[in-house]
């Protein structure tokens, strides 16, 4: 891997958009890629993403384009940035235009609606093999990249000799990352908390106060580690950045779409109008379906993601949603150290 070297980032959304503006800071040669041709170049044109992230300017010697060839071709290091829902479409038709050898980096967090792949299962599936996969994952929100304030992330994949290389290429002054050699658990960290987060905005949306929001945060991260170890992750790989990092800046932040589609359903909106009133993709939606088919098969306990299912899915009033998690079977709080990981 070069110092300097020529990055493709597939997908202009938010982040997208900001690690190609990232990357162009670090003195790299940037292409970012679009899918609508009439919009990307709109974007190229104006050097503004008005779409999906209003706040940055992109600098002139970004290439921006709709043309897979032409930012593809000879890129040292691809990063898919395309959300989870449209992988596997954009991954089959931009095939047979990936360079030879050039590692590949998933961006996005969540899991396929039908199948319930991860995204680099999804990029193994379409690509075949051959490229080199790894995900990037952790706290980082597109609009503070931009504003060049700090992030740390995840680089995790299973060629560990590789991962050193995408960490010095990625890495500067104010975004730092670390080395994972579990993707498993850091692909799924980024998609679970989205789960957790959208309760937490239904709490926010009632108005129940910092005292129930630290529970759900706190309970739900457990949950995420019971479900992770179930499907083979590493416990610790959820208490770090990829899992409770992500899930405190979801769960928090106002920039946080799955937290803010929480909160509109938790103040009475249904998830039909949340989700016909945005172009944004709260990923945790659909993930909370796949979850939930998967949960009785695994033996696991997630009363938080089948409260939120119920809700989102079923017509479940959010406030009863409340009153069924307050009143459970009462239990010693177990968890954090690892032990009784198949309850919540």
């Amino acid at each position: 891997m070069k110092s300097s070297a020529k990055i493709c980032v597939l997908g202009n959304g938010g982040f997208g958009t900001a690690l190609a503006i990232h990357a162009h800071r670090l003195g790299h040669e940037v292409s970012l890629w679009g899918h609508d041709p009439l919009y990307t170049q709109q974007v190229a044109e104006s050097r503004k993403n008005p779409r999906y992230l209003p706040t940055a300017i992109l600098p002139d010697g970004l290439i921006i384009s709709s043309e897979a060839r032409q930012v593809l071709e000879g890129a040292d290091l691809v990063l898919f940035a395309v959300p989870t829902q449209h992988m596997r479409e954009v991954g089959a038709s931009l095939k047979s235009d990936f360079p030879e050898g050039a590692p590949v980096v998933s961006c996005a967090k969540g899991m396929e609606i039908g199948t319930g792949k991860l995204p680099t299962e999804i990029l193994e599936e379409v690509l075949g093999p051959k490229p080199s996969l790894f995900a990037l994952s952790g706290p980082c929100h597109a609009e503070e990249v931009v504003q060049g304030k700090p992030a740390s992330l995840v680089v995790a994949g299973k060629e560990e000799e590789r991962l050193p290389q995408i960490q010095e290429l990625l890495s500067g002054p104010l975004f730092r990352l670390y080395r994972n050699p579990d993707p498993l658990g850091v692909e799924l960290g980024g998609a679970l908390k989205n789960i957790v987060a959208i309760a937490a905005g239904i709490a926010d949306g009632l108005e129940l106060g910092d005292n129930a929001k630290a529970a759900l945060l706190t309970r739900g991260l457990h949950e995420m580690a019971v479900l992770g170890v179930a499907l083979g992750a590493r416990w610790e790989t959820f208490y770090g950045l990829a899992g409770m990092g992500d899930l405190i800046t979801t769960g928090v932040s106002p920039h946080g779409r799955n937290r803010a589609l929480g909160e509109r359903i938790g103040r009475g909106e249904s998830l039909e109008q949340v989700l016909a009133s945005t172009k944004k993709v709260s990923e945790g939606v659909w993930t909370c379906k796949s979850i939930r088919e998967r949960i009785p098969e695994l033996g696991v306990e997630m009363p938080i993601s089948c409260e939120v299912y119920e809700v989102l899915f079923q017509g479940k009033a959010p406030q009863e949603a409340v009153r069924s998690l307050m009143t459970r079977l009462l239990r010693e709080e177990k968890g954090g150290d690892g032990e009784e990981r198949g309850s919540s």
